[in-house]
């Protein structure tokens, strides 16, 4: 067998993908174990299909059940941080009800040494933390304040800046709904959002391939 790789699928594409699996790979045994939809192809290819928001599956080996399970209405919050940028979407479904992105400028790294290194340093790690304030500042008004709170939170970015945000004491709740999905993103902007929001919303598909 492969080293084993995630994809993304959306709710209106899990049969289909599915079907074509079973296209690549033969005919497929259906089982639900472990909370997930698992398949298993006539040549040993293994696809194991796990709910957005890290729910439990508990229905009929069936994709067409599973996709329906997968697009239940989940309240989420998605907070992307990175130094200089974050972004903080949130909503209920597939619409997205809140979003902002921000960016704010920290100092690169200074390759000078002794005083002058110490100096750009502290600037830089100023200029990080007022960041992520803003940050927080933005997911508490949006994620507490408008949304009302979520059911599953998903990061993104750079997992200590993320942290860092989420240890301010007023995202507390939204800190505690966080889940097992963390996205790997670049500095956020309306693009990144789009594709975060569409992967957060997706099944996770586990696939492992047989060896050559």
């Amino acid at each position: 067998m492969t080293d084993p790789r995630r994809v993304h699928v959306p709710a209106a594409r899990v049969v289909r993908w599915f079907d074509n699996f079973e296209g690549r790979h033969g005919a497929a045994s259906l089982t639900v174990t472990g909370g997930a939809l698992s398949a298993t192809a006539s040549d040993g290819a293994q696809a194991v299909a796990h709910l957005p928001f890290d729910r439990s599956y508990d229905g009929p080996a069936d994709p067409a059940a599973f996709a329906a399970a997968t697009a239940d209405p989940v309240r989420w919050g998605l907070l992307v941080v990175r130094r200089g940028g974050f972004a903080v979407a949130g909503g209920a479904g597939p619409s997205v009800g809140v979003r902002k992105v921000g960016r704010r400028h920290v100092q690169g790294k200074t390759k000078a040494g002794g005083w002058s290194q110490q100096r750009y340093a502290r600037r830089r790690d100023n200029q990080a933390r007022t960041a992520f304030e803003a940050a927080a500042d933005h997911a508490v008004r949006l994620l507490v304040d408008e949304l009302g709170g979520v059911s599953a939170l998903v990061t993104g970015g750079d997992r200590k800046a993320v942290e860092d945000v989420l240890a301010d004491a007023r995202l507390r709740e939204v800190a505690a709904r966080r889940t097992s999905l963390h996205l790997a993103l670049g500095d956020p902007d309306a693009g990144v959002v789009d594709k975060a929001v569409a992967d957060l919303l997706s099944a996770v598909v586990v696939v492992t391939d047989p060896a050559d």
